[in-house]
């Protein structure tokens, strides 16, 4: 369920290096090949397999460039009233704030910092995308960013139409063009998330509308903001406050749309705390999910933070939220 084709494959192959690793020992143990016994030299290959600078014999940990809550208890519950809320200082891999972090929600278009995260590592950005009638979405209440059956975009283009006006249509696009189906690109997410650690997490769409087995955390959704990060063109992307894309319909004619971004700190719907600029995040509502936000926040230091909140009861609580968080930065 949790990325289970890309788990087997890790586990077969984890399994066949220690296996090679085990008799490799044996044989050089008993002798069975002349010469092996003494040709292996531990200070020799250590290098290879830790920091070259470093004297320690161990590789580092896994989450030795991550954020870890080690006492969420610690953090004033009440400080947020929705159900969850996280803030990581993650130049310094701090926690500054924790509540629920672990706790599995429904992600509504916070989804989509995942669509957009597997499209960018392993798609073509500047490959061009025939929109299928995948693409059709017909929920009511889903947000689209207008494009049709027949039209051509590059996968670059589509992306913005995805994370600005959060549009849905684009996100079945890149799943169909990306892995033949929304099955199979839900099953590359998955295997992204179980790769980066989040254990939480289980998708079955690149958009986020509602689905029982669609889940995540809010620690698990900094996971995956914090990867997405690392892409030049994502910080980007989440940075633009609006976009014309210029492309063709499927008779070949030219169509422009300007696609605009939703979160109030950089529409300045909402102030934000004195001393801070937010650079970039991603907005998500449904009914089941509530008002859902993951944010990038740059403070005086030029430090960069990432902050997540889940399921507020209103969208002015959603943001009453998120600025008492991030205002514990320069606090």
């Amino acid at each position: 369920m949790f990325g289970c084709k890309g788990c087997f494959g890790f586990a077969k192959r984890t399994r066949a290096l220690a296996l090679a690793l085990v008799t490799a020992g044996v044989l050089s143990a008993a002798g069975c090949t002349p010469g092996v016994k003494d040709a292996y030299s531990l200070t020799d290959r250590i290098p290879a397999l830790t920091d070259a600078d470093s004297s320690s014999h161990y590789a580092k940990g896994f989450s030795s460039d991550l954020c870890v809550i080690s006492d969420e208890a610690s953090f004033d519950p009440e400080f947020a009233t929705s159900e969850a809320a996280v803030l990581f200082d993650i130049s310094d891999k701090e926690v500054l704030y924790s509540k629920n972090a672990f706790e599995q929600l429904y992600p509504a278009s916070i989804t989509k910092v995942m669509t957009a995260l597997v499209a960018i590592k392993y798609g073509d950005l500047k490959g061009r995308v025939l929109v299928t009638e995948d693409a059709v979405v017909t929920e009511s209440g889903a947000t689209l960013c207008g494009i049709q059956p027949g039209d051509t975009l590059t996968l670059e283009q589509l992306l913005y139409g995805l994370m600005l006006p959060s549009g849905n249509d684009a996100g079945a696009a890149i799943a169909v063009h990306m892995a033949g189906s929304i099955d199979g690109f839900a099953d590359m997410m998955n295997e992204e998330a179980a790769a980066l650690g989040a254990t939480g997490t289980h998708f079955t769409n690149p958009h986020g509308l509602n689905d029982p087995n669609h889940y995540t955390t809010a620690y698990d959704l900094y996971l995956i903001f914090n990867e997405a990060l690392n892409y030049p063109i994502f910080r980007q992307i989440i940075g633009t406050k609006a976009y014309t894309a210029n492309y063709h319909d499927r008779n070949s004619q030219p169509v422009s749309k300007t696609w605009k971004g939703g979160n109030w700190f950089m529409t300045g719907e909402r102030k934000t705390p004195e001393g801070l600029t937010v650079f970039g995040g991603k907005t998500g509502t449904t009914q089941a999910a509530g008002y859902c936000l993951i944010m990038g926040t740059r403070g005086p230091d030029d430090k960069e933070y990432i902050s997540v909140v889940l399921k507020a009861d209103s969208r002015p609580h959603l943001y009453d939220n998120m600025g008492n968080i991030i205002s514990e930065i320069v606090k």
